[in-house]
């Protein structure tokens, strides 16, 4: 079955990619949408990482403006689109409605999922991920650059316990990017970033990195 993801270079959108690759589907090409500034529909801080994370599993991929995404979905008509949506009501009936439309089918594995098992799936696949982005109470800047791993974890389920956050960030608490794939034998790591303060969100906005043999 041919296919098309959604990739943002986020935890949710690649686990998606994963699972897809895992149940046989062929994947043609990722589309990375870079917002031009935080969307209800797509992840904002260094989206453009999400072509250095599709290109690291020899996938080709589209970067492309929120207002050419249409376009690009059109030329995919009778495939599949992957998405990485967990609990917004909003981003899935949008994505639903839009291929619809153009006549594609859609595959949102982790709908609905227990939230908690989708991190120790993450985990449990070797991926690695860090924090880009907070925007919630209890969430800080000390946060960011921090790995995704069963420590960040046990914190989200207290920060959950405590302020009622979703556990995978799906209300925009926090965004992440993917740094290692079990399917790449490369890994993307950060030489320059620095920290942009927007009140209660704090970005990390990734400025130079490099590929380094996860071997």
């Amino acid at each position: 079955m041919k296919a098309i993801s959604l990739l943002s270079g986020g935890k949710d959108s690649f686990m998606s990619l994963l699972i897809a690759i895992s149940l046989g589907m062929e994947v043609e090409r990722t589309i990375t949408v870079k917002a031009d500034q935080d969307s209800y529909m797509f992840h904002y801080p260094n989206a453009e990482l999400g072509r250095t994370l599709s290109e690291m599993m020899g996938i080709q991929n589209a970067l492309v403006s929120e207002s050419n995404f249409y376009e690009i979905l059109s030329s995919y008509s009778g495939s599949v689109l992957i998405a990485g949506a967990v609990e917004s009501e909003f981003q899935k009936t949008k994505l639903e409605e839009l291929c619809d439309e153009l006549g594609l089918k859609t595959f949102f594995p982790l709908w609905r999922r227990n939230q908690e098992s989708i991190i120790l799936d993450f985990i449990s696949t070797g991926s690695k991920a860090i924090f880009v982005s907070v925007a919630a109470e209890g969430l800080d800047e000390r946060l960011l650059g921090r790995e995704i791993d069963q420590d960040a974890l046990n914190f989200l389920k207290e920060m959950n316990s405590k302020y009622g956050i979703s556990i995978v960030g799906e209300g925009g608490e926090y965004e992440t990017l993917v740094t290692c794939s079990p399917f790449a034998n490369d890994c993307i790591e950060i030489l320059e970033s620095e920290i942009v303060d927007r009140g209660i969100q704090k970005n990390l906005r990734i400025n130079r990195t490099r590929m380094v043999s996860s071997l």
